[in-house]
């Protein structure tokens, strides 16, 4: 695995202020006088979008982003943008659908969720496979594939990470629990920091109590106008909330309500790239 590339402690965008959390340190043991004054190294510096900085979602694929864009979302493996605070979009929860679920039943079976039948446990609406995170066993196993993916982030220079599907335990008929994923997303949010990155809770208001134990700095939120939940994000997260609506009714409504403290996207819910037929996108 490459070294990540050092993290910027300032990054100057136009119309765009990051705000930066301070380095911290360690004092050499004085336990033992004879012991050799060895400084920890520094922890890398996270770095904090602004609360309104305009927002394009580009999970569908990549596209040359809006001139008014300020931070975007992509794929963790597509390339980041120079000059916009970056997210790295990981699927950390749940499998991707298509040929991702072939390699994981094939490298990884012991680490999708399944039933005592042992059929697999499936998220119906987009056809991916439960990630297993039941057991700190298989949360640390489950973190030494999804933690090389965070690392890559940072070594692309992304400024940040978002792991979809926290609220996975919702969908799995029981077999997993918030404790699960609180557990789980504290590895994930250790792991980001580590490598330089801030990490955006994405959805699940059932969570919100706890995002500051788990780590989490901002948020990517689905709809917070739509479920009536923009408030809730809004002060967990002191306005550093991305929100994005995929109706023009709840769009207008949150530009109105929260369109002066948070960043509020308009985007066709497949987010496809732009140009091709169906592609929406507004910035309020």
């Amino acid at each position: 695995m490459p070294t990540p590339t050092t993290r910027r402690c300032l990054l100057a965008l136009a119309g765009l202020t990051v705000f930066v959390a301070g380095c911290s340190s360690h004092a050499p043991d004085s336990g033992n006088p004879s012991s050799p004054a060895v400084s920890a190294p520094a922890q890398k510096r996270v770095l904090q979008p602004t609360p309104d900085a305009a927002f394009d979602y580009q999970l569908g694929g990549s596209y040359p982003p809006p001139q008014t864009a300020r931070a975007l979302s992509r794929d963790r493996t597509a390339k980041p943008v120079p000059g916009l605070y970056n997210i790295c979009y990981v699927n950390a929860f749940q499998t991707q659908p298509g040929d991702a679920v072939a390699w994981w039943k094939t490298k990884h079976p012991e680490l999708l969720l399944r039933t005592e039948e042992g059929e697999l446990v499936v998220d119906e609406d987009w056809d991916e496979p439960l990630l297993d995170i039941s057991t700190p066993n298989k949360r640390t196993a489950l973190l030494s594939i999804v933690g090389p993916w965070i690392d890559d982030c940072a070594t692309a220079d992304f400024d940040a990470v978002e792991p979809d599907n926290l609220d996975s335990y919702q969908r799995s008929d029981g077999l997993l629990t918030e404790g699960d994923a609180i557990a789980f997303a504290q590895l994930l949010a250790q792991r980001s920091h580590k490598q330089g990155l801030a990490i955006a809770q994405k959805n699940t208001t059932d969570l919100l109590d706890d995002h500051a134990r788990i780590g989490f700095d901002f948020a990517v939120v689905e709809e917070c106008a739509h479920y009536d939940e923009c408030s809730d994000f809004a002060t967990a997260y002191k306005g550093k909330v991305f929100d994005i609506e995929y109706k023009d009714q709840d769009f207008r409504d949150a530009c109105r309500s929260w369109g002066r403290q948070l960043s509020i996207t308009l985007r066709d819910r497949d987010v496809r790239p732009a140009g091709q037929s169906g592609y929406i996108y507004q910035h309020c």
